[in-house]
This record gives structure tokens, C-alpha cells and sequence, in this order.
């Protein structure tokens, strides 16, 4: 087997802009930096009334520590607790303070159906769970009968909800923080930045889901790198869109507090665009999701207003200005800019792949893209486009604070060996929990962990994805679906065998289900069009219980079995 490998390396162009942050090493030191940046703006948010908040640095430090001294007079330091809800100032703080306190977070995806988080944190036996108002009344049944769960910690808890005996209102635990720092409560030394700090639940139910175990040394190895490599500076403004319990979005908000930068929360996916008039962000992280949805959005409003011609007219002569050296992209395009705030400069965009026409358009317009890879075993990032040295079509080269090689047998077109990626470095996870034979798959002998993502490596360094070897299906807005798992739900029996696949539909990923039905269900010579119609009737209302991400869209029915190995396996390799 041949092996193309690089090192963390030092590009052959400079930077356009200085570095200007301070590396951490573990929370504690996070806090400290953070301190540092004073009475800079960290957060802005909406209120109740849709009123624009802002919070101070020095308060968010504040904030953070009391609720670090408040578990810790709770009798929670050093437990594993979970963080459920919308993004809030409240969610970031809590999850630090957990961090602090020497604790496990356990970020939560708040579209799971409660039976299902009940299961997840049962299977890690979690101690607390910290969550949003919107759950409020959700968790009635796991204060009652979840194995685990002692304290439930409300942020926004109503007059029912406080009433309730293993309910613990944030405020009480701030207020009993604040009083605790008088006594002299400080910041608590770190023991070891390479135990377990975060559990992070890959996708799935319990029984197909892998459970990523993180430590301090993952996690704050990724937010140096992330702002040792990405365009931004202490002076941007982004917006988070993107959901906290996503690694990829959680990440790049760490990094942009130790940058020092104003973090403006989006409280609605209806209000994004309209929210972005509103704080007129310089720089974005987004999945190619949204990219899809501004560049739709951008095409609609000039088809509707009858300037599709001059927004085409005017691409060509921006680009025929700037090779003769004249960038007026912003003049041109004044009125595309101003729907997005009028500032807005960069995005990176990462969680799945996106369409390069989408990086050339919005580059003519006056906006850069940079693409970056990562997988949540990698804390998430792995690699990141150079800012100052891009090339299209590849993720960049590796983030300094890790290492990748290729595995593969035969050089492609290009001349270049191409195969499965594998990385090595800090950023890569302790193990998944409790899951030896997971663990065993996941890493080579020789301690490499197998990212299942086909690619190569050029002679500069740069990674190109250009397939995947795992069967997990990604979806345009970075979601991971396992195919197993929706396969479960479709073991009803007028099905014999069923393999979901991801079929790309435009710019959209559709779930494909691919099915050989029990024929003996139905009475002999049965016309193949009245079963297709009678099993998607079934799978309409399996659709009905999943979340839209995970329903199939479409199905297609065979005849024959599938083709199987000796210990009857689907070989899905096979199947397209």
C-alpha cells in the first residue's frame, strides 16, 4: 500500500493580514483571553420583544464564571452535562462553564425527539442537562424515570416549570455563583487538557450513532487553528446561523472570541436574511445550505425587479475590470450587497461539498468563499482554503495543527496517488465511547484515524475530496444521515430488503430508498405499480414522525434480490 503524506506546512505566500490573536491552551486559559478584550462588544442578540441586545466581553467572562462557581455549589463540578436549545448567550456560557468546572459537555441536537436524547444521555450517563425555554414541560417523563439525570437546569423557566423538584433555574445557579465568587471562588487550574472534556453523538438512534469523545487539547488545538488560518480579525462581524451543537459552528465561535470579534446570534432561520440587514455582518460560516439559499435569493430579486440582464451584464464587466487591475465589484453590485447588510466581505463555508460555480459567482459579485473540510472526530477541522492563496475545487491544505496522507494504490489523471484520507494531530478524538469495535475500524495500526473520505493531495499541499468511502449520506446543509438508521424505520413487512441512498437532485441531496418488496404479502400477479403505490402509502406515514432531513423522498422498487456476501450482506458498494 503507498502513502502520499504531508506535513503542517508553511505556505509559500504570506498573509495579506497580521494574526492577531492570542493561542489558549485549555478553557481556563480561553477565559483569561477573552477578559482581555474588556468592553468590546462579544454578543449581540435579540431579546423578547425582538429588541437588539449586546453583551460585553467582560460580562460574557462574568457570566461564564459564575455559572462554573454556581455547578460547582450545586454539587455538579467534574459531572457530565448536557446543552440543549437555540444558540443563546446562555448556551455558549454554560458550555465553557462546564468546560471550567472540569466537567463533560454533552452538546445536544435539539430536533431529536426527547425519547431519543433521554437515550443518548443515558448511554452516557449524564448527570444534568442545561436547556432553553423551549423545552419547558419537554422533560416531564425523563425527571420521572431517566436513569442518570438528577438535575435539570431551566434557562428560561416558566411559573410551572420552577415548581418542579429536579428543576434548577439558571438564574438560581448564577445567583448562588455570584455569591460564591465573593467568597473567593476563581477559575480552578485545568488537571489534564488530554482527559475527556465533550461528548459529541455523531447522528442516528443509539443503536447506529457513535458517541465522539473530545478533549480540551481537540477542542481548543482546532480554535487556534481555526484562527491562525481563516480571514478574519478583531474588527469583523458574523453572524452565527448555523446551530451550537453543530462541532463545525461551535468551533468557529470559539475561535472568533479569542479573535475578540462581535458575534451577532440569528434567532430564526425565517428572519436570516432580514436579520443580516439588520447587523450587517463582514463575514459569515455557513454550510453550502445556505450559499444556495443567498445565491436563489439573489437571482430571484433581480428576475423580479427585471435586472437578471444587468446582474449578468454587470459579472462580465467586473471581471474584465479586474483583470486590468480595477476591483469595482462593491459599486456595481451596491444594491446585491445591501440586502445582506452592505459589508458583508467573506464565508466559510464547510460541512459538505459545494458547487465551485457557487465560489466563481459570488467572488464576480465581490464576495469570497473559502471551502474547508473537517469531520467531527477531528474536533471538526482538518483542513482550510488559504485566504491569501486559493485554489479552486480543493479544501485547502491541513490546519497547523495536524497532519494527512493519502492511502491508495494507483495515481489518478493528475498524476497524484488517490485514495481514503487519513489524518493525525491534535485534533484528532480520543476514541468513540464505549465502542471498541468502532474504535478498531476507525484507526490504522499505525495510529492514523480513517476519515472514509476519498481524495488526493497535490505537490503544494492542498487536499481534493473527491468521494466518500463511509456509507453516512451529506446533505447540501451539512447534515450526516446513516443510511442504517432510516433503514430501520422502513422494517415494516411488505418490505424484504431496503438500502437508502443520497441521490443528488439539483442542488439538493435526496434520500433514495431502494426496496425489494415482501412480495408474499400480496396475492400473486400483482401488478408492481399497485405495490409501489401501496408501500409508499407506508412510507408516507413513516415520513410523517422523522424530521424533513431524514424523510425519503422517493422510492424505487426491483424485483430481484440485492446481491449479497457469503454472511448475507448487502455489498452497498454495489448499489447506486
Amino acid at each position: 500500500m503507498r502513502y502520499e503524506k504531508i506535513e503542517p506546512i508553511k505556505m509559500h505566500r504570506k498573509p495579506k493580514t497580521e494574526r492577531r490573536y492570542e493561542r489558549v491552551n485549555d478553557v481556563v486559559d480561553f477565559c483569561r483571553v477573552i477578559e482581555k478584550h474588556g468592553d468590546r462588544i462579544a454578543y449581540s442578540y435579540f431579546d423578547k420583544e425582538r429588541k437588539v441586545q449586546d453583551l460585553t466581553y467582560s460580562k460574557l467572562n462574568a457570566k461564564i464564571l459564575r455559572i462554573a462557581a454556581g455547578l460547582t455549589d450545586a454539587g455538579l463540578a467534574k459531572k457530565r452535562i448536557a446543552i440543549i436549545g437555540p444558540s443563546s448567550v446562555e448556551w455558549v456560557a454554560s458550555y465553557i462553564a462546564v468546560l471550567v468546572t472540569g466537567g463533560i459537555a454533552i452538546p445536544m441536537d435539539r430536533e431529536l425527539e426527547i425519547s431519543v436524547i433521554g437515550e443518548f444521555l443515558a448511554s452516557v450517563d449524564a448527570d444534568a442537562i442545561v436547556y432553553a425555554g423551549t423545552f419547558n414541560g419537554k422533560f416531564d417523563g425523563l425527571m420521572a424515570e431517566h436513569k442518570s439525570l438528577a438535575k435539570f437546569i431551566a434557562i428560561d423557566p416558566d411559573e410551572a416549570e420552577e415548581q418542579k423538584e429536579k428543576v434548577i433555574p439558571l438564574a438560581k445557579i448564577i445567583e448562588n455563583g455570584k455569591i460564591a465568587v465573593r467568597r473567593g471562588y476563581r477559575f480552578p487550574k485545568v488537571e489534564n487538557r488530554d482527559s475527556l472534556a465533550e461528548f459529541l453523538f455523531t447522528s442516528g438512534t443509539t443503536g447506529s450513532s457513535k458517541c465522539v469523545m473530545l478533549s480540551q487539547n481537540n477542542i481548543f488545538s482546532v480554535v487556534n487553528s481555526a484562527a491562525e488560518t481563516v480571514d478574519f480579525t478583531p474588527d469583523d462581524k458574523i453572524v452565527s446561523v448555523l446551530p451550537l451543537h453543530h462541532t463545525y459552528e461551535l468551533a468557529v465561535m470559539l475561535a472568533a472570541l479569542v479573535y475578540g470579534m462581535h458575534v451577532c446570534i440569528n434567532d430564526s432561520l425565517t428572519h436570516v436574511l432580514k436579520n443580516f440587514k439588520i447587523f450587517q455582518p463582514t463575514g459569515l460560516v455557513l454550510v453550502p445550505l445556505f450559499i444556495y439559499t443567498i445565491y436563489k435569493k439573489i437571482w430571484a430579486e433581480a428576475k423580479k425587479t427585471g435586472r437578471d440582464k444587468i446582474l449578468k451584464v454587470g459579472i462580465g464587466a467586473s471581471k474584465a475590470l479586474k483583470s486590468v487591475g480595477v476591483d469595482s465589484r462593491r459599486a456595481i453590485f451596491k444594491d446585491v450587497h445591501e440586502s445582506f447588510g452592505g459589508r458583508l466581505e467573506k464565508i466559510i463555508c464547510g460541512g459538505a461539498a459545494l458547487n465551485p460555480k457557487m465560489i466563481e459567482f459570488f467572488e464576480n459579485i465581490g464576495i469570497s468563499i473559502y471551502e474547508g473540510f473537517g469531520i467531527t472526530e477531528c474536533s471538526p477541522l482538518v483542513s482550510v482554503t488559504p485566504y491569501y492563496a486559493r485554489k479552486y475545487g480543493s479544501v485547502g491544505p491541513c490546519v497547523p495543527c495536524c497532519q494527512a496522507r493519502v492511502e491508495g494504490s494507483e495515481p489518478n489523471a493528475r498524476g497524484f496517488i488517490e485514495g481514503e484520507i487519513q489524518v493525525k494531530g491534535d485534533n484528532v478524538m480520543l476514541g468513540y465511547y464505549n465502542n471498541d469495535e468502532a474504535n478498531e475500524a476507525a484507526f490504522t495500526d499505525d495510529g492514523w484515524f480513517r476519515t472514509g473520505d476519498m481524495g488526493y493531495i497535490d505537490e503544494d499541499g492542498y487536499i481534493y475530496i473527491t468521494g466518500r468511502l463511509k456509507t453516512v449520506i451529506v446533505l447540501e446543509n451539512g447534515k450526516n444521515i446513516f443510511p442504517e438508521e432510516i433503514e430501520e424505520y422502513l422494517a415494516i413487512d411488505k418490505i424484504a430488503e431496503c438500502v437508502v441512498v443520497g441521490r443528488q437532485s439539483g442542488e439538493a441531496v435526496n434520500l433514495v430508498a431502494l426496496i425489494y418488496p415482501n412480495f408474499t404479502q400480496y396475492p400473486e400477479n400483482t401488478p408492481i405499480e399497485t405495490i409501489q403505490e401501496d408501500i409508499q402509502k407506508e412510507i408516507n406515514k413513516i415520513n410523517k414522525t422523522l424530521p424533513s432531513h431524514k424523510q425519503v423522498k422517493q422510492i424505487e422498487l426491483r424485483e430481484t434480490e440485492f446481491e449479497k456476501t457469503t454472511s448475507k450482506k448487502i455489498k452497498r458498494h454495489l448499489v447506486k
